[in-house]
């Protein structure tokens, strides 16, 4: 549970503000002149320390409550463009199609690889099983990794569960 103790605002007037904060693409000022429509006069520094200090306490608290994932991952890197860039997705899912994690990263090799087996690994246990197409940097960074001991396939065929819940 989040401690809103000491606070100037109720619990659910900053909830409001952070999560339309993180949900749409707004600046602080645009944020703060819908809350004054609504009645709520809050300066834009102010929203951002919320930001600050509660998106990292409610991404913990959604962390717990998020549904275990299975022992066996399939893992794939992907490209995407962003405001037109060329972006790499790494993503992560268990047998049942449940999301272990992503990372969004400019370069695809074995740090980037790496970077993202250790924040899945650290959110959850390691996997007996991981599958991944023939990535090179990929099969780098299992073997140079805490996942190490896990059973690596490599074969494009095995992975198309990623494909069909991306």
């Amino acid at each position: 549970m989040i401690d809103f103790k000491g606070s100037h605002f109720e619990r659910e007037i900053i909830l409001w503000g952070v999560r339309w904060y993180v949900a749409y693409p707004i600046s602080y000022r645009q944020l703060e002149e819908m809350m004054e429509e609504r009645g709520v006069e809050v300066d834009h520094s102010t929203l951002n320390r919320w930001v600050l200090k509660y998106v990292p306490l409610l991404d913990q608290a959604f962390r717990v409550r998020k549904r275990r994932v299975g022992g066996s991952w399939r893992m794939d890197e992907t490209y995407v463009r962003i405001r037109g860039q060329w972006k790499y997705l790494y993503r992560a899912v268990d047998k049942a199609g449940n999301t272990v994690d992503f990372l969004l990263t400019a370069k695809r090799d074995r740090k980037a690889a790496l970077c993202f087996l250790y924040k899945a690994a650290g959110q959850h246990d390691t996997p007996a099983k991981i599958t991944i197409d023939k990535s090179s940097a990929s099969t780098a960074a299992i073997e140079g990794s805490v996942t190490s001991r896990a059973v690596c396939n490599t074969s494009r065929g095995l992975n198309p569960l990623i494909m069909r819940s991306a």
